[in-house]
């Protein structure tokens, strides 16, 4: 087993990290995403991580020129519908941090400006997301401007986050939250849209009425699954 395989507690054939996460001390937390649009299962997330991490408030993060992926919706667009999602959500707000600086959308720059401005930063990914960490901008500099919590749900197989974790230096800066199953996308969503059918058990209320207002996701096109659905 690896130094960092030690610090992080990984034990086992496939390894074990630290499930403790309310153990951390306050921090800032980033919920990063292109929300296209937002649904039930952001908000879940954003309410466990709250409920179950150590954070003084959540930071919303919308994507807007995402790396090595094409977001056909504009970033104003889906800045608006987060906005509508996450009113109303205690300790949470929608940033429009990455919108207003040029240039792709690295995770890198974000957590570094949010260390600065804020301290302790804590970055909220899904366990899809965590299992592709490895290929991101900067890993390695990810993880040392911030702390991941990893949202695990049922059926995910643990082995894919562990070997994450063992190529990682700073393992012990990584910890896993435990959601609910979630069984929807932003890709579904845009989908029923183009098929007429109705989404109102996707995603609030009010989103589903500014998606009918604005027309969106009417064209196939917009259908394409995109980072962090």
């Amino acid at each position: 087993m690896s130094d960092a395989g030690r610090r992080s507690g990984l034990d086992g054939p496939h390894g074990r990290a630290q499930d403790e996460a309310s153990s951390w001390g306050p921090s800032i937390g980033l919920l990063g995403g292109a929300f296209d649009p937002p649904h039930h299962g952001h908000l879940t997330v954003a309410r466990e991580a709250l409920a179950q991490l150590a954070l003084r408030r959540l930071l919303v993060v919308v994507t807007a020129d995402a790396p090595h992926k094409s977001i056909d919706t504009p970033a104003e667009t889906r800045l608006r519908l987060a906005e509508i999602a996450f009113a109303g959500e205690v300790h949470t707000e929608v940033s429009r941090v990455e919108l207003d600086r040029a240039g792709p959308s690295y995770t890198l720059d974000t957590v570094r400006w949010a260390a600065d401005h804020h301290g302790e930063t804590t970055f909220v990914i899904g366990a899809d997301e965590f299992s592709d960490f490895l290929s991101w901008h900067d890993p390695a500099g990810v993880l040392a401007a911030a702390r991941l919590a990893v949202a695990t749900r049922p059926g995910f197989p643990r082995s894919k986050l562990d070997t994450v974790l063992r190529e990682l230096d700073q393992a012990e800066r990584v910890r896993f939250f435990a959601i609910p199953e979630i069984p929807t996308s932003s890709s579904e969503v845009r989908q029923r849209v183009m098929d007429g059918t109705p989404i109102d058990d996707l995603v609030p209320t009010e989103v589903a009425l500014e998606i009918a207002a604005l027309g969106l996701y009417r064209d196939a096109k917009d259908v394409k699954a995109v980072p962090s659905d």
